[in-house]
């Protein structure tokens, strides 16, 4: 619902802020900005420019938001850490560890510990079982926080290919406006010549700009997210093994 929320209004606000830079900055009087080539796109350079402003809004938040899933600190480093006190058999200061780091990696591990934590308390749960338990646990918060990390990657991927798409009408109203000038009955309209294929190239530049930026991003970001996931699955599991170990020397 949140996630909705922010699309539709980064959408409007995206769109607004194209329409008056179209309108007042590219359409201005006398060509003040120097952008009138741009503005001879046509108003689908507006639905281009709000593409664009969508898709760099997407990198900032995947970028910020990922940063702030690594946690503080290095991970490898917080691993090490948590790795060492479980060999020592402090959960507490494992689960200590992780309240220090946070982070996805770091929410993950603390859940699977608090539950190791809890079913060694009660000592209700033969050993296999325990550790079946702290699997189901560890699995359940994967399950929670993997879509915080692929969250506006399918917007990312989307936009990329509205945006071609959109490219590819521009430059077809461009040419369609190109032949005419063409076809007109006596000498050609060089006016409506040059308006048609300036609105061609200038939207086919746009849509690809749009694109190519989408799609860098969103295989970019999708790496990121598989290779962090992995790690987490690593670790996940070595935490598993040394609590499986340290049971049956019990």
């Amino acid at each position: 619902m949140k996630q909705s929320l922010f699309i539709s209004l980064l959408l409007v606000v995206a769109f607004g802020a194209s329409l008056a830079v179209y309108l007042f900055i590219m359409g201005a009087p006398n060509d003040e900005f120097g952008m009138e080539f741009i503005y001879k796109g046509g108003p689908l350079v507006v639905v281009l420019m709000t593409l664009s402003i969508m898709v760099i809004t997407f990198v900032f938040e995947r970028t910020f938001s990922l940063r702030k899933a690594n946690g503080k600190g290095s991970i490898t480093a917080f691993l090490r850490r948590v790795e060492r006190h479980l060999m020592d058999g402090n959960v507490d200061g494992a689960i200590a560890e992780c309240n220090k780091q946070r982070g996805s990696c770091a929410n993950i591990l603390r859940t699977g510990l608090e539950r190791y934590k809890q079913i060694s308390a009660e000592n209700t749960v033969a050993g296999e079982k325990q550790m079946a338990e702290v699997q189901r646990a560890i699995e359940e918060a994967m399950m929670l926080e993997t879509p915080l990390l692929e969250k506006n990657l399918i917007a990312l991927s989307t936009i990329a290919s509205i945006a071609t798409m959109v490219g590819l009408l521009g430059t077809t109203i461009g040419m369609i406006r190109a032949f005419r000038a063409l076809a007109h009955h006596g000498a050609p309209d060089a006016i409506q010549l040059s308006i048609g294929i300036s609105e061609a190239l200038i939207n086919t530049a746009g849509g690809l700009f749009a694109a190519i930026l989408g799609i860098v991003f969103y295989n970019f970001f999708t790496n990121k997210v598989d290779n962090f996931t992995y790690m987490i699955d690593e670790a996940s599991y070595n935490v598993i093994q040394i609590l499986t170990e340290r049971g049956a020397g019990r």
